[in-house]
């Protein structure tokens, strides 16, 4: 089936499971055809026709599930949501099992996940692509939303510089890798303790360095390294799964929270970023996430253009 505007620029990649495995050519791929799809949408409504896609959800969702449901069908396509909440899979049959049933009657796999392992197994044992929709490791959706956000507002993404503040967690994760991607200056401060890990930080730097776009991913303690920015972003500062910890985690963060003063020190006209769900007044206040800068709604629009495009080109091949 031919897709529109994709055929003739598809994607090396089978399965989306990490941007540390794709090529930054991949990624701006799936860039430009979002913002074709967004801004012609009449244009890439049959793009899914007889497609039909599994959502996999171990974990709750607003922005995800509805951003690929309504996507896919927006493309012609159908998703079917599987809610795995009380019984995560590989529980009541093997990951593979699971795998080798459903690559017979689905088109693709998109799965949220607790454990980044069952993205790698599914992917490992299904003949369709597979889509990692969140896992514990990394958020890699929710990286091209935001990046997709930043060039619309700031316009060409190499040389910017973004300063994620907070928890180095799976979001911070697909920051790093899609920033060096797209040569986005990254600086990431976090607590001590709470840093986002030097295995994630290393491969970030070496993807800049291959792709020779010159982006610079940093991390520091201190939260006057969002002096200059272009744009701040943050996420909770406990995230599901790590609610034992809130506790000890709020007085570690407590000097990270994101508010007038310290948007203030960024550059002039700087974005206010989130993956939302926000817990209003802990790590960023409601004069901050209301304000003019922020771009948090953008962003949840932009999720489901990014995976409709992400969709359409694993489903060109």
């Amino acid at each position: 089936m031919s897709i529109a505007g994709v055929t003739e620029r598809g994607m090396a990649m089978d399965d989306f499971i990490s941007l540390s495995k794709c090529s930054s050519q991949d990624v701006r791929a799936i860039l430009d055809h979002a913002s074709a799809i967004k801004a012609n949408p009449a244009a890439h409504a049959g793009n899914l026709v007889g497609k039909n896609i599994i959502l996999l959800f171990e974990k709750p969702s607003l922005r995800t599930r509805v951003a690929f449901e309504v996507g896919v069908s927006k493309l012609g396509g159908h998703a079917i949501y599987f809610d795995h909440s009380a019984q995560l899979i590989g529980e009541r049959e093997s990951v593979r099992d699971y795998a080798k049933n459903l690559e017979r009657w689905v088109d693709a796999i998109v799965a949220r996940t607790f454990s980044h392992e069952t993205i790698v197994e599914l992917a490992e044992h299904a003949q369709v692509p597979v889509v990692n929709a969140l896992s514990k490791a990394e958020h890699p959706c929710q990286a091209l939303a935001d990046l997709m956000t930043m060039e619309e507002h700031l316009g060409s993404l190499q040389g910017k510089t973004l300063a994620y503040v907070g928890d180095g967690n799976n979001v911070c994760h697909a920051l790093a890798l899609g920033c060096a991607h797209m040569g986005v200056n990254l600086r990431i401060i976090t607590p001590a303790g709470y840093d986002c890990g030097d295995c994630v930080v290393r491969h970030a730097q070496g993807v800049a360095s291959e792709n020779g776009l010159g982006a610079e991913i940093e991390t520091s303690e201190d939260v006057g390294y969002v002096e200059g920015a272009d744009a701040v972003y943050t996420d909770v500062w406990t995230s599901m799964g790590d609610t034992e910890t809130t506790d000890d985690r709020r007085r570690a963060f407590e000097a990270y929270r994101i508010d007038e003063a310290l948007m203030a020190r960024a550059a002039n006209g700087a974005l206010f970023m989130h993956c939302l769900p926000a817990k209003r007044g802990v790590e960023v206040t409601d004069a901050v996430i209301d304000s003019k800068s922020s771009v948090v709604y953008d962003q949840a629009e932009n999720r489901m253009h990014t995976q409709n495009a992400l969709l359409s080109l694993l489903l060109s091949k």
